[in-house]
């Protein structure tokens, strides 16, 4: 007679927290149970189904694809769990976002406030930091989901495309140029530019840009936010050329955007952990953002 392999919601509830909280420590806090409970419910599990569900790495546990394919079978589950329950209250599903200023200030935020709208049981949490920020705290399981308009130097994070935008010119929009369709390099010679620092990997780029063009600026501060850079432009400085993907779709107020004509291109990404799967909150969110970025002249979905 065939053994039956009798299930244990225990064992699956321990698989699902682990694959939301990536430790066991964190997912022992979320289901109010020891450590040692854990690991011996993933034991068992292992034991019973007959696959390896971890990979035991340095003191870390990391799924494996039999790990993600049951975790996703299990959705159905839960969810007729949480039918029968009804609207007990429970722990909200939890999303820890992380963005740069030009990001987290106003593209961020709305996304987030419409989010919260059609899922109120998820709640949000917003970190602001550098790119290099960004992918740092991902990577350490600090935040569930990232997003970078840089390509990042440092290794070790999942990139997933989202956008891909033309440079432009930001100028005031009681400047000259203004009145041109497109700025072309020669265009900024003796122009007041307000230059981004050289730990910018597109500064570099545009001083060869303009180099070629024998088109000499006059560089009238450096500054490392795409925020600030459009502070100074509102106040009259100077012009900027940067990435206008999501600024130009928010910060117009006292600016006027215009293309700018190079090979200069930006990428944005969305930043996930390279070792665990995006959690459900995160999926989700990555689909409303996509849904609901509204179209502009100078990017494109990708």
């Amino acid at each position: 007679m065939t053994r039956k392999s009798w299930h244990s919601l225990s064992e699956y509830q321990a698989l699902r927290a682990m694959m939301e909280a990536t430790t066991t420590a964190a997912a022992a806090r979320r289901l109010g149970i020891s450590q040692s409970a854990i690991s011996r419910s993933l034991t068992n599990l292992e034991s019973r189904v007959g696959l390896t569900l971890f990979m035991r790495d340095s003191g870390r546990l990391i799924p494996t694809g039999a790990a993600v394919r049951l975790n996703a079978r299990l959705d159905a589950l839960f969810q007729a769990l949480d039918n029968i329950d009804g609207p007990a209250i429970t722990a909200k599903d939890q999303l820890r976002l992380i963005a740069p200023p030009s990001f987290a200030s106003h593209f961020m935020t709305g996304h987030i406030g419409s989010f919260i709208k059609t899922r109120p049981e998820t709640f949000v949490s917003l970190e602001v930091g550098t790119s290099i920020d960004v992918v740092a705290s991902v990577q350490e399981d600090k935040s569930d989901l990232g997003i970078i308009g840089v390509e990042p130097t440092q290794a070790g994070a999942k990139l997933i495309p989202f956008r891909r935008a033309m440079a432009a010119c930001m100028l005031p929009e009681n400047h000259p140029l203004t009145h041109r369709k497109a700025i072309r390099p020669i265009d900024l010679h003796n122009e007041n530019l307000i230059g981004f620092s050289y730990r910018h990997a597109r500064r570099s780029q545009l001083d060869k840009i303009l180099h070629e063009a024998d088109s000499v600026p006059n560089v009238v501060c450096e500054v490392s936010s795409s925020i600030i850079a459009l502070d100074l432009v509102q106040a009259g400085v100077g012009i900027v050329v940067g990435n206008p993907f999501p600024l130009s779709q928010n910060r117009t107020k006292g600016i006027v955007y215009r293309p700018f004509e190079s090979a200069i291109t930006y990428q944005t990404y969305f930043v996930a952990s390279d070792h665990r799967p995006l959690s459900r909150a995160a999926r989700h969110f990555v689909r409303h953002v996509r849904l609901h970025t509204g179209k502009d002249a100078f990017s494109e979905t990708v």
